[in-house]
C-alpha cells in the first residue's frame, strides 16, 4: 500500500423523519493523475460499535481485507479517515471497492431504526466480501499551530474573519473599508520575515457544531451579551457610550483589561441560518461571531490556532464523549465544556479545562479565563498547559500501532483459531 491512498467515502445521508438518502461520493487524496486504492465506509445517523473478523489470513503472502464502518457524518468525522489511513499503511490489509444498492425511501419515521440494521446486515453479511476486520470508530493532523501557520492560516481566513454577520462589529473594518495589507491580519503581523502576534487582537474562541437542536447554541449567545455587559459594568462604562468610539480607540491599539471575543463556529447544519440571524441581531460591543465551513487540512489548524474551544455537545444517554473536545486537546486547546454525567472522564476541571451548566457560568468563565489577556492571563495558561500535556502524551500514529491494531489482531487470530478448532471437530466427526 503506497502513501498515494485514496479514500472511497460511500455516504447514506443521516435518516431524518421524512426520508432516508444514499449517495456515493468519491475523494482523491493524491492529486490528479496519480493511481489510488480505496477505502470503503457506511455512513447512518448515529454512532455504533461493532468489531469482528471473518478468516484473517495472513499467512502464505495473502492480504487481508479490513472494512471500516462508520455511523455517522464522515464530513464532520475526519477522524474515521484518519483510522482507513492508518489501516491502509498495513501491509496486512487490502482495500476494495464496492457499490451501493439503491434501497426504497421509508416513509415512516418508526421503521427508521429496523431500517438501519437491516442495511448494515445487507452490507456486512451479503453485498460485499467478507471483511477480515470491521473497525467502528485524536488524529495526527490535530496539534498545536505554529506562529508561522498561524499567520498563513489567518492570511487565508482574512476576508471571513472581518466580514461581521450584521452591519459590523467590534472585529470588522468598521468604517467599510476592505483590509489591503496582505500580510497583516487580526491576529498576527508579517514585519520583514517575523510573524509576531498583536497585543490588542481579540480572543480566538472555537466552537464546531452541527446546528440541530442537540446542542444548545441559546447558551453560547446569552453568554456573549452576559460577557459583554459585565465587561463594561466592571470598566465602569456609560451605556450611552457609542460603539464607533470604543471601536477605533481598539483598533488604534487601546488595551483593555478584558479583550474582545471573536468567536468562530464551525459546521453545517439546518438551525445554522436561524442562529446566523439572530447573532446579527445582537450588536454587541466586545464580542464578535463567525460562522464558517473550513477544508480538512484548515479545521486542525484553526484548532491549533485558538485560544479556547467551547463544546455545547450533551448526551441523551449520558455515556458518549464528544470527539470534537479530542481533537482539541490534540491541539493542546484547553475546553468549556456542557456538563453532563461522564465529561468528566475527559475534561479534568481546572487542569485541561472547565465544565458549565448555565449561560451564566460559562460567562464567568470567560471573565476569569480571559482577564489580562494576552500576557496576564494566568488562568488561562494553566489549563493550555493541560492541554498540551495530556496532546503529547500520545500521538494518533504511535496509539493506533501500539493499542487499535494489537486489538484488531488478537481479535482476529482469536476467531481463527475457533475456525480451525471447528473444523478440526467437523473433520473428527465425520
Amino acid at each position: 500500500m503506497t502513501s498515494t491512498a485514496s479514500l472511497q467515502l460511500w455516504q447514506l445521508a443521516p435518516l431524518s423523519p421524512s426520508e432516508i438518502t444514499i449517495q456515493a461520493e468519491q475523494r482523491t487524496m493524491a492529486g490528479k493523475g496519480k493511481l489510488f486504492r480505496s477505502f470503503f465506509f457506511l455512513e447512518s445517523s448515529f454512532l455504533c460499535r461493532f468489531m469482528r473478523s471473518l478468516g484473517f489470513l495472513i499467512a502464505g503472502g495473502k492480504r487481508g481485507r479490513a472494512c471500516v464502518v462508520v455511523l455517522g457524518d464522515i464530513g464532520r468525522s475526519p477522524r474515521m479517515q484518519y483510522h482507513a489511513l492508518s489501516l491502509a499503511r498495513q501491509p496486512q490489509w487490502q482495500t476494495f471497492t464496492r457499490g451501493l444498492p439503491n434501497i426504497l425511501r421509508p416513509f415512516v419515521l418508526l421503521i427508521k431504526a429496523v431500517t438501519q440494521f437491516v442495511m448494515l446486515l445487507w452490507f456486512l453479511c451479503i453485498k460485499i466480501p467478507a471483511p477480515d476486520v470491521y473497525l467502528v470508530q485524536p488524529p495526527e493532523f490535530f496539534r498545536p499551530a505554529s506562529l508561522e501557520e498561524k499567520h498563513k492560516l489567518f492570511c487565508r481566513l482574512d476576508k471571513n474573519l472581518r466580514q461581521p454577520l450584521g452591519v459590523h462589529d467590534c472585529t470588522s473594518t468598521g468604517s467599510g473599508e476592505v483590509n489591503t495589507e496582505i500580510n497583516d491580519t487580526l491576529f498576527t503581523t508579517l514585519v520583514g520575515t517575523d510573524v509576531t502576534s498583536k497585543p490588542h487582537r481579540p480572543a480566538l474562541i472555537v466552537s464546531s457544531t452541527s446546528w440541530t437542536p442537540d446542542e444548545d447554541f441559546e447558551i453560547l449567545l446569552e453568554a456573549a451579551v452576559m460577557y459583554d455587559r459585565r465587561v463594561a459594568a466592571i470598566l465602569n462604562e456609560e451605556d450611552s457610550t457609542k460603539e464607533e468610539v470604543l471601536w477605533k480607540d481598539i483598533h488604534s491599539g487601546k488595551q483593555y483589561l478584558y479583550p474582545r471575543l471573536l468567536f468562530v463556529i464551525t459546521g453545517k447544519g439546518p438551525e445554522k441560518q436561524k442562529y446566523e440571524e439572530k447573532i446579527s441581531r445582537l450588536h454587541l460591543k466586545r464580542v464578535s461571531f463567525r460562522t464558517m465551513w473550513l477544508s480538512a487540512e484548515d479545521y486542525p489548524l484553526l484548532l491549533g490556532s485558538a485560544d479556547l474551544g467551547v463544546c455545547l455537545h450533551t448526551s441523551s444517554s449520558g455515556l458518549d464523549l464528544p470527539m470534537k473536545v479530542v481533537d482539541m486537546f490534540g491541539c493542546g486547546l484547553p475546553v468549556c465544556a456542557v456538563s453532563y454525567s461522564c465529561i468528566k472522564e475527559l475534561v479534568q476541571v481546572e487542569k485541561n479545562g472547565l465544565l458549565f451548566s448555565s449561560s451564566s457560568e460559562l460567562a464567568d468563565e470567560l471573565l476569569m479565563l480571559f482577564k489580562g489577556f494576552p500576557d496576564a492571563c494566568g488562568s488561562l495558561k494553566v489549563l493550555r498547559n493541560g492541554a498540551l500535556e495530556m496532546a503529547s502524551s500520545g500521538r494518533w500514529a504511535t496509539e493506533w500501532e501500539e493499542h487499535a491494531k494489537a486489538l484488531i489482531l488478537e481479535m482476529a487470530m482469536n476467531l481463527i483459531s475457533e475456525v480451525l478448532n471447528l473444523q478440526v471437530i467437523s473433520k473428527n466427526s465425520d
